[in-house]
């Protein structure tokens, strides 16, 4: 029986080329694993597997008695509804470790760097795989978009070193150019709807009782989303009322390298303690802003648990 590998509930493109790269992996050593999602490809995903060539991992929602690997994510609220009856075989991550438990020893690659796939990049030099031309390309781009094109206070010299090896594979000369060419598409807007943009990428958090969703938007350019931040304001708001206590929008400029903060919530001190900023409106710009994982999660956690 194939094992699956898929990454966190609503996929970045970390996840995807994650859940693609990590099965090739396996296969090679001897594996059967099948790349899954557990949603629908975000538009810088679809560019990055249309721009070399490779095909979008299998979506799949339900995991009740599969072998399993876990990309990018280590939480609850970020895995299928029945996780639990899966069968988790390993864990690739560069997150925080999250609250899945499993009850048999697993194999766990958990660094603290900017992206999934260059730890994944780690375990085809470990095994000694070679990385063909298409996978490393994609693996490039997965690195570029969560680094921000290594703007990220996340990003690490081993990811630029990751970068650059799989570029020469991928024959990249360019690094920004492609990394701009990503976000420029990241940042289209034109034709999507506010809940398709507040939850491009988004994640739920347990933070003590209360469950936090956090949306992140990343734009070459804010005055791109001027006409429609009301409306991205309103559909957290709605985010909110689907069940949880609050809901964080980061707008963020990759080029002013900072995010504008929209927050729906009942309680906007305890987010005004944690960012120690004064929001004004429920909304508030926090230079140097660009990582959900290292500057929004941390400081929450504190205030919530």
């Amino acid at each position: 029986m194939a094992t699956y590998v898929y990454g966190h509930t609503i996929p970045d493109s970390d996840s995807i080329v994650g859940a693609i790269a990590l099965s090739y992996l396996k296969n090679k050593i001897g594996e059967e694993c099948i790349p899954a999602t557990q949603g629908k490809l975000n538009p810088e995903s679809e560019f990055i597997l249309n721009k070399f060539g490779v095909q979008a991992p299998e979506l799949k929602t339900e995991y009740a008695g599969c072998d399993v690997y876990l990309v990018d994510h280590s939480d609850l609220a970020q895995s299928p509804d029945d996780i639990k009856k899966a069968n988790i075989l390993g864990i690739v991550d560069h997150h925080k470790l999250g609250d899945i438990t499993t009850s048999t020893p697993l194999e766990c690659w958990i660094r603290p760097v900017g992206c999934s796939n260059t730890i994944i990049k780690q375990m085809f030099d470990y095994h000694g795989v070679e990385i063909p031309a298409d996978i490393a390309g994609i693996m490039l781009c997965a690195i570029l978009s969560d680094t921000i094109i290594f703007k990220s206070p996340t990003c690490t010299k081993e990811d630029t070193k990751a970068a650059r090896e799989l570029a020469n594979i991928a024959d990249v000369s360019d690094l920004k150019e492609l990394g701009m060419e990503m976000f420029n598409v990241k940042s289209a807007v034109r034709g999507a709807t506010p809940r398709e943009l507040t939850t491009r990428d988004f994640k739920d958090f347990t933070m003590g009782s209360m469950k936090i969703g956090i949306g992140q938007l990343e734009v070459v350019d804010l005055t791109i989303i001027d006409e429609i931040k009301q409306d991205l304001f309103d559909d957290i708001k709605k985010l909110k009322s689907e069940g949880r206590d609050a809901v964080l929008l980061l707008l963020t400029d990759i080029m002013q390298e900072g995010s504008q903060v929209l927050v729906a919530t009942d309680d906007i001190a305890k987010f005004e303690s944690a960012f120690d900023t004064k929001f004004d409106n429920n909304e508030a710009w926090i230079p140097g802003c660009m990582s959900r994982k290292k500057q929004v999660v941390p400081p929450l956690e504190k205030v919530f648990n």
